[in-house]
């Protein structure tokens, strides 16, 4: 039977096996074991996360009860005080609660409609830049304030402004015009919350869109020169769709983010001259919480933001999702 077609096919069979149990065994926690090393790495963010983002959740437990510091944290489980949906109804019935979520949205839209597309134009500026070293300058110059806390941007701004000694001010009275206290302005507080958020962070939002830029193939540039489009045609037509992807996908969380008017930034710069048109939920949070010792009820104003705060998330991603372009899920 030598030369018989059978074989061939017997060998085909006889290596089949080990190359299927190969498979099978890429399916199991062969590929764990074999990048240990980078899931190493990756196991001081998780257990971050874990401890600060998700064991304290239990927590949330208070906004339902009278929790009181002095009876200790075991108290959240032994002998709680229920009082049900009590410090939800009296924050939807307090004074403050317009007034904390205009500002809130109002300032966290401001933030957006100028703060999005700042760092999305600086990368296509950038991106156009031939000379390497003039880039250089001015990322470094544009990336710096990310890397430096608000305290430290508060207190620059706080020099500059200061109503004796601030140059701004200085440069106001010589020319001629009147003393003035611009941080403890209500018309100025909300143009300086959003012009030094954008100032502080539309360095390093360009870096993102700027990786986006670098995946684009350069032939697509190169057609379009043939074709005689030129840099701004280029950029519409090329650049931007190439970012639409990451740009959905920042958009969603930026909305989903709408009441987190910046903490650290408003508490910083405020004063009671300006609560009217600067109080925001986490100041309010924070007055009740941390200040007044209102624990249940501070927890009770944060659950309801952090709820309103998901519904954004799912409503937008299932917007831009319905419009065709990626979502976060």
């Amino acid at each position: 039977m030598k030369g018989s077609p059978a074989a061939p096919a017997d060998k085909s069979v006889f290596h089949s096996a080990p190359h299927g149990a190969a498979v099978k065994r890429k399916g199991g926690m062969f590929p764990l074991w074999r990048y240990k090393f980078l899931y190493l790495l990756l196991l001081p963010g998780l257990l971050h996360v874990v401890i600060f983002h998700y064991i304290p959740m239990y927590g949330i437990v208070i906004a339902f009860q009278n929790f009181s510091p002095y009876a200790g944290v075991s108290s959240i489980f032994q002998d709680p005080q229920w009082v049900g949906l009590d410090h939800f109804r009296a924050f939807f019935q307090s004074y403050y609660f317009g007034r904390i979520i205009g500002n809130t949205l109002l300032i966290s839209s401001y933030k957006i409609l100028f703060g999005f597309p700042a760092p999305v134009i600086l990368a296509l500026l950038l991106n156009e830049i031939r000379h390497a070293r003039f880039k250089k300058v001015v990322q470094t110059i544009t990336y710096l304030p990310h890397f430096l806390s608000w305290v430290i941007l508060s207190g620059l701004i706080l020099t500059l402004l200061s109503p004796t000694t601030g140059m701004v001010s200085k440069i106001i009275m010589n020319l001629g015009g009147p003393q003035t206290n611009l941080l403890a302005s209500p018309d100025f507080f909300r143009p300086l919350l959003v012009g030094s958020e954008v100032w502080a962070g539309v360095g390093w939002g360009s870096i993102i869109y700027l990786a986006a830029l670098a995946g684009i193939d350069p032939a697509q540039y190169e057609s379009a020169k043939m074709d005689g489009a030129g840099r701004f045609q280029q950029m519409l037509y090329i650049s931007l769709p190439g970012m639409a992807n990451i740009l959905s996908i920042i958009f969603i969380f930026a909305v989903a983010g709408i009441l987190n008017a910046g903490f650290e930034q408003v508490l910083l710069l405020y004063s009671p001259n300006v609560y009217s048109v600067g109080d925001i939920i986490d100041t309010y949070v924070y007055r009740e919480g941390l200040i007044n010792n209102k624990y249940s009820y501070a927890q009770a104003v944060g659950l309801f933001k952090n709820v309103v705060g998901l519904v954004f998330l799912l409503v937008t991603n299932y917007i831009v999702k319905r419009l065709g372009k990626e979502g976060i899920w």
